[in-house]
């Protein structure tokens, strides 16, 4: 596939004082799909339910971007992390979903419906993630998601409807050994690959890893998740990178230790827009290097590493691509 996707930050869900980012904001031109992130499925009704109130009045804005590019296709991306948080009730859902006849009979009608009232092109499904039971998995995921998906294909076609179909993989290998990924790839028009996050404060709590600072995107994990697919004979031209637009941040246990697999006590101060310790939006980053700021290239991982500032009387570190 040749395209530029990119999946959009909800507004609603910006801090205050946080720039606000709409759909007529951005460069509708520049891209051939856009995918608005997320929406939700309802755990009792096991329908298409946005993830905040305010979605409802942005998803028309959204699609009328193709008024300025006749080319643009928009689409819906359903899940993502919080989904399947194990706090959240919508932990088991695509669990559910996937091992029900008639939960994914009303799934299907209302997404289909959902898709017709708003232009929608395409979906994407982010299931983070089948089998994994810390992500509040079950065994059966591993064949059930094929089947949903074979399932999916078929109710988004019907009635002369051309709908476009994506699933999300992730980057770990970890991860991704659970997804049947031979068995999908003909299902769908091609996979997005989260290339980020591979790292971040919560290694802390890792017995493998602990609080050692890790690039949260690296060119060599990310080869090794290729390699999963090469080996299993995956199109490329189905394969379509992910990048973060943000960056990791950490506080540097020492100050003379200042790069990857050095210690970190916690996350870096929390940015306007971020409102989240460990991590910064492209912009907070961009204000950190107007300030002044120490950049290492990775070339092997591909990203930089930025020093600055001070918590606690230590500086702080960055990584992001």
């Amino acid at each position: 596939m040749s395209a530029s996707l990119l999946a959009m930050r909800r507004a609603s869900a910006t801090p205050a004082g946080a720039p606000s980012v709409y759909p007529e904001d951005l460069q509708m031109t520049a891209y051939s799909h856009l995918n608005f992130a997320f929406a939700f499925v309802d755990p009792k009704t096991f329908e298409v339910a946005p993830m905040s109130e305010g979605d409802t009045a942005l998803y028309p804005r959204f699609t009328a971007l193709k008024t300025y590019n006749p080319g643009l296709e928009t689409w819906i991306s359903i899940g993502g992390w919080s989904m399947n948080d194990p706090d959240q009730p919508t932990a088991t859902t695509f669990s559910d979903l996937a091992g029900s006849g008639s939960a994914q009979t009303a799934f299907f009608q209302s997404l289909v419906h959902f898709m017709s009232t708003y232009g929608l092109d395409g979906v994407d499904i982010d299931w983070e993630y089948p089998v994994a039971p810390e992500r509040s998995g079950k065994p059966a995921d591993f064949a059930n998601y094929v089947s949903f998906l074979k399932k999916l294909r078929d109710a988004l076609g019907a009635g002369g409807h051309k709908y476009g179909l994506s699933i999300t993989l992730p980057s770990s290998y970890w991860y991704m050994q659970n997804f049947d990924i031979k068995s999908i790839e003909p299902v769908v028009d091609w996979f997005n690959v989260m290339t980020y996050d591979l790292h971040g404060i919560w290694d802390s709590t890792d017995p493998y890893i602990g609080s050692v600072i890790n690039a949260h995107t690296n060119l060599t994990q990310i080869d090794q998740t290729l390699d999963l697919l090469w080996r299993n004979q995956i199109d490329p031209s189905k394969v379509v990178m992910g990048m973060g637009f943000y960056g990791r941040s950490f506080t540097l246990a020492d100050p003379s230790c200042n790069t990857t697999g050095c210690p970190f006590p916690g996350g870096g101060n929390a940015g306007p827009c971020s409102a989240s310790s460990g991590t910064l939006m492209y912009s907070e980053i961009g204000d950190i290097l107007a300030n002044g700021a120490t950049v290492v290239e990775d070339k092997t991982a591909g990203v930089a590493i930025v020093t600055w500032g001070k918590t606690s009387g230590y500086p702080m570190i960055i990584t992001t691509p």
